[in-house]
């Protein structure tokens, strides 16, 4: 009887081959395709080199380390040119609706913008939406000059256009300039030149105003320019008329200052003196008023005075900006203090001038920072 043998392959070999086979071509397909990546790369700065055409020709010397970034022979990885020096703020408001977000990061991004920070606020009550972005504008296709800047307005508006956006942007290159206006107590004034000092408060003071000689020694000690303005005396039985001519004369002296200093913000701290009308809807955006009283509750003088005979059991501080309605303007921070019946009323104004200080120096640095954005009577507050 014939024996019948068969063979079976060995599919244990077979299938390791195959696996085998099928990883080479796999490794060969992701060879060919890290080969191809230089080439899209440089086919991206080909497109980009108008734009690197702005930049200083190397010399033939090695770079310094200050201009290796430049150099893209000694260092090809990505990085940010002057950050922190053409950075700008952008705030906008505009009805709530979709598309506004998308819409202004890819505008910003088509610019060659990079964004560094972004916040954001959607009213349902309202129907408004409110947007801080700040980005930097060093990387721009236009460049990082007045060119640029025009460019990036001009494509701010288109987008503003299509969504009844209001805007505005403020470039970082250049602190704000504050005039300080005080009569008599020197609580505020003194804290917001040590912030200054101490390089809490990002901005420049060039001159402090007064309507008395009280504080001119503080100025003199921090080496900033005093200017005293008194108002001008009127007798006891001058006309209406009368004495709101020398109020406006007062306040025109005031505002030469302010063109010949370049001043694009300021703090009233603790003037006490009453604005005129029109005085506070040309400054009314810009100007800060710090009210020792937990507005709306005893707006106008002797506060402390007043919640004492109240017999309040808290006080209050309140920053806001001027408007022709008296300490009406919209709030930026308020604090508050309890306080009992065994508080005098010195022992108010005490409290009170605690809360004074830290409420107008957070208000003065969300507003320096441009992190407040007007809107009708209220504001929304990026720095909470």
């Amino acid at each position: 009887m014939t024996t019948m043998k068969t063979v079976m392959p060995s599919f244990r070999y077979n299938a390791s081959a195959m696996r085998s086979t099928f990883e080479r071509r796999i490794m060969r397909t992701h060879v060919a395709a890290a080969t191809a990546m230089p080439s899209k790369h440089q086919e991206q700065l080909s497109r980009q080199q108008p734009r690197d055409a702005i930049l200083p020709a190397t010399s033939s010397s090695p770079p310094s380390p200050s201009n290796r970034l430049l150099d893209s022979s000694q260092n090809t990885s990505p990085q940010l040119l002057h950050l922190g020096k053409y950075e700008a703020t952008l705030l906008m408001d505009c009805p709530s609706q979709q598309g506004v977000v998308a819409a202004c990061a890819s505008m910003l991004y088509a610019q060659g913008c990079n964004i560094l920070e972004t916040d954001q606020y959607s009213c349902p009550y309202k129907g408004l939406f409110f947007q801080r972005i700040r980005f930097d504008y060093s990387d721009c296709y236009l460049g990082n000059t007045e060119v640029a800047i025009a460019g990036l307005e001009a494509a701010i508006e288109s987008v503003a256009s299509r969504f009844h956006m209001k805007w505005s942007m403020r470039c970082g290159d250049k602190p704000k300039r504050m005039a300080i206006l005080v009569s008599k107590f020197d609580h505020c004034l003194y804290d917001i030149l040590l912030r200054k000092k101490s390089k809490e408060l990002k901005c420049e003071i060039p001159l402090i105003i007064s309507n008395h000689e009280t504080l001119r020694h503080v100025g003199e000690q921090f080496g900033i320019p005093f200017y005293h303005l008194p108002t001008e005396s009127t007798k006891e039985d001058a006309t209406t008329d009368q004495k709101m001519k020398a109020k406006l004369n007062h306040e025109a002296e005031i505002e030469k200052l302010f063109v010949e200093y370049d001043i694009d913000t300021v703090v009233l701290a603790r003037y006490m003196q009453v604005l005129s009308e029109n005085f506070c809807k040309r400054h009314e955006r810009h100007t800060i008023n710090i009210h020792h009283s937990f507005l709306p509750a005893f707006e106008g003088g002797r506060p402390y005075h007043r919640a004492y005979d109240r017999g309040v059991k808290m006080i209050g501080a309140t920053a806001h900006y001027i408007t022709a309605d008296l300490d009406a303007g919209p709030i930026i921070d308020q604090d508050v203090i309890r306080i009992s019946h065994r508080d005098s009323v010195e022992d108010m104004i005490q409290k009170g001038r605690n809360l004074e200080r830290s409420v107008l120096s957070r208000a003065l640095s969300w507003h320096l920072q441009d992190k407040v954005l007007i809107h009708n009577n209220k504001t929304v507050v990026f720095g909470y």
